[in-house]
């Protein structure tokens, strides 16, 4: 897969940082509530350090690429990770004026204070001093380093360290800060009506000569590096092009230093002997704040209590037929059944698989688990039904990045029960969110089907929208155990006529679906696709779209992350609108509807338009065929299009403008009008 060209599509690495930008914004939105902005400030700062683990690794490690490869995939590794570097400092800069000019001063509205050392009272030097000798000093692990001998440094992947400068200059000494055991906020005087809270950070700064009692400590520098992620080339490569590029990087050793965070108060000196300690190039450093891992704001403790800081809870919404349903199976063998996540709870998808696992005509149970929740009902149910005799198929992905550790952990979990399990397909991440349960009613075996566009996980759910359908579709759920028996070695192709099965047959389809618009708009028909997903990378896709805007389609996009796209630019994609939505919740799911003539083909499941789910993975994108759920899909569909409070336009200049309300519209916030209208439709 080549670069892209820039006058034709962006770079998806740079693109990201646009939908990152938007986050940001989130963080300065007085339409959130306070400590709602504080949530984002740590969703941006997770979000980075992900980035920086994964996409800029990636691009560091392409330079050891052989020159001849790179210029075959017109790679330009060190330009772009420069113009990344820029960027993210001019974000990290704004970051730092929302967090000191409008959250602090905010936050002490409310009677909340953040006490750094240099403001310790009489009584907080008390308490801090206290506070380190009982629930830090075991905790910490110091470590001098002699500059005259020492030559090299280890330092944890996004742990929190202090650097301390000595008098002596030919010393050094590393400090942990211990977030894990003594948590990130320590509360100073909660009785008193002002609330004070400080930095653990803050506390050992203080205490640092207690440390360090026989040296003359001269300054403190907060400092965080960020290691490699694995890469897997697979996803964005694939045949000989792969294992050439594998070939190039066998010296290659995981979790190799990618950033450095440091205070941008640290004397140039002292930078340049931690950058030789740590082996680090000159862009690899990444000067910042006084603090880093912001992520740990996810917990900012709230010691007023005040609801009028938090989001408004939005309890979830009942099911109008499954709520009250004590059999399932009944309920989807008479008609589909769809769910909207977080609107609705994830239990019901956890209630047909403990139905399932004690039901005594239930035969098989087959379910691909891409991400695994640490705990859940769902395993505990999989787990009773391999007890209660029945089959159980297992898929297993071993290659969810950051989840491999706790996939293969569950894997094998299910194995000693005595489960069938798989662990990777070979070359192919399995991302479908498919479940199959076999039923013998009578002389019929029937089969329940389960597809969804978000993991099997009951604590993302309640973040991240996503729809799902249970079916009893005899097409459809033949379709996906013909799947299953391809992901267990039993068939080759799965032959499908009613779902896109990636790497089967979804790009294919796809392309005659916009090819059938095209033509239609060439007939002077009405054409239109309307697609909402995650993001959006695929050349041909992206080609074929900019092919459908010059004859004509009308296209319209939600996109909630980066697009390689450039939407709106006159002979190019003039036809194509493209809005973001960044709200409350992470949006999810993918719909993708076409005009077809007037009869309208809907279609939604796990795969975006990216290079690595249409080619790379198992995905599964299933047509939406029952008539209440096409046009319930619709509505909610069309309430996201209409958002005119969280929806940024993504335009050619990236400027992440906010969709402007016409004169006389109404406000709409699209995902507080979808859980109005689910609530109307499922409780009336």
């Amino acid at each position: 897969m080549q670069q892209p060209n820039d006058d034709r599509f962006r770079h998806r690495d740079l693109n990201w940082l646009s939908f990152n930008e938007r986050v940001l914004q989130e963080a300065t939105d007085k339409i959130n509530p306070l400590y709602e902005r504080i949530k984002f400030l740590a969703i941006f700062s997770s979000n980075l350090d992900e980035y920086f683990r994964v996409r800029v690794s990636q691009l560091r490690q392409m330079k050891r690429v052989k020159k001849s490869i790179r210029k075959k995939l017109a790679l330009r590794p060190s330009k772009i990770t420069k113009q990344i570097i820029e960027e993210v400092k001019k974000q990290q800069d704004r970051f730092g004026e929302i967090y000191h000019q409008e959250i602090i001063p905010e936050l002490a509205s409310h009677g909340i204070h953040i006490v750094e050392a240099e403001n310790y009272q009489k009584e907080h030097k008390k308490f801090v001093g206290s506070f380190f000798q009982k629930k830090i000093r075991e905790h910490l692990k110091p470590l001098h380093l002699d500059l005259k001998k020492e030559n090299e440094l280890f330092l944890e992947n996004s742990v929190l360290y202090f650097l301390i400068t000595f008098k002596e200059e030919d010393n050094l000494a590393v400090v942990n800060i211990p977030v894990g055991e003594c948590g990130r906020f320590v509360p100073l005087n909660q009785e008193a009506e002002k609330k004070e809270i400080t930095y653990l950070d803050e506390i050992i700064r203080h205490e640092a000569h207690k440390i360090f009692p026989e040296d003359d400590i001269t300054g403190i520098y907060e400092i965080k590096l960020s290691r490699d992620a694995e890469l897997y080339i697979d996803d964005i490569y694939e045949g000989v092009l792969a294992e050439k590029i594998y070939t190039s990087l066998k010296q290659r050793t995981d979790g190799q230093p990618t950033r450095l965070l440091y205070d941008a108060s640290m004397p140039k000196e002292v930078q340049k002997k931690i950058r030789k300690l740590l082996k680090l190039g000159k862009i690899d450093m990444m000067p910042g704040g006084q603090y880093h891992n912001f992520k740990d704001f996810f917990s900012f403790p709230d010691p007023t209590n005040n609801k009028k800081l938090h989001f408004k809870e939005l309890p979830a919404l009942p099911h109008k037929i499954l709520d009250k349903s004590s059999n399932y199976f009944e309920e989807i063998a008479k008609k589909d059944q769809a769910l909207h996540f977080p609107y609705m709870s994830f239990s019901y998808v956890e209630k047909f698989v403990a139905m399932a696992a004690e039901d005594e005509n239930v035969t098989e149970i087959s379910i691909s688990l891409y991400r695994v929740a640490d705990e859940s009902d769902l395993t505990n149910s999989l787990m009773k039904a391999v007890e209660n005799g029945k089959k159980v198929t297992v898929f297993v992905e071993a290659k969810a990045r950051f989840d491999e550790e706790n996939n293969i952990s569950w894997g094998r979990k299910f194995e000693e029960k005595g489960a069938n399990v798989i662990y990777s397909y070979p070359k192919v991440k399995v991302h479908s969110k498919i479940m199959l349960i076999c039923r013998q009613e009578g002389d019929v075996n029937m089969r329940y089907a389960y597809i969804g566009t978000g993991n099997f996980n009951s604590t993302t759910s309640e973040i991240y929208c996503d729809h799902a359908i249970f079916t009893a579709n005899k097409y459809i759920t033949k379709e996906l155990q013909r799947l299953f028996k391809v992901l267990e070695g039993e068939l080759i192709i799965p032959r499908e006529k009613n779902l896109l099965i990636s790497p089967f047959s979804t790009r294919q389809e796809f392309l005659k679906l916009i090819y059938n618009e095209i033509e239609n708009a060439r007939a002077g028909k009405k054409a239109k696709i309307t697609a909402k997903m995650n993001s959006l990378e695929d050349q041909e896709m992206i080609e074929l779209l900019y092919k459908a805007s010059d004859a004509g389609v009308e296209i319209r996009m939600l996109i909630r992350g980066f697009t390689c796209l450039i939407p709106g630019v006159p002979g190019l994609s003039e036809n194509i609108y493209i809005t973001s939505v960044v709200d409350r919740y992470l949006e999810h799911g993918r719909i993708y509807l076409f005009e077809n003539g007037g009869d309208e083909l809907m279609f939604y499941g796990s795969a975006d338009w990216m290079n690595r789910n249409l080619d790379r993975r198992i995905e599964v994108i299933s047509p939406v065929l029952d008539a209440d759920i096409k046009k319930e899909f619709k509505e909610i569909l069309n309430i996201q299009l209409k958002d005119n409070v969280k929806a940024r336009i993504q335009d050619a200049e990236e400027s992440n403008t906010y969709v402007k309300r016409k004169k006389g519209e109404n406000k709409i916030r699209s995902q507080y009008e979808i859980y109005k209208y689910l609530k109307e439709k499922h409780t009336s």
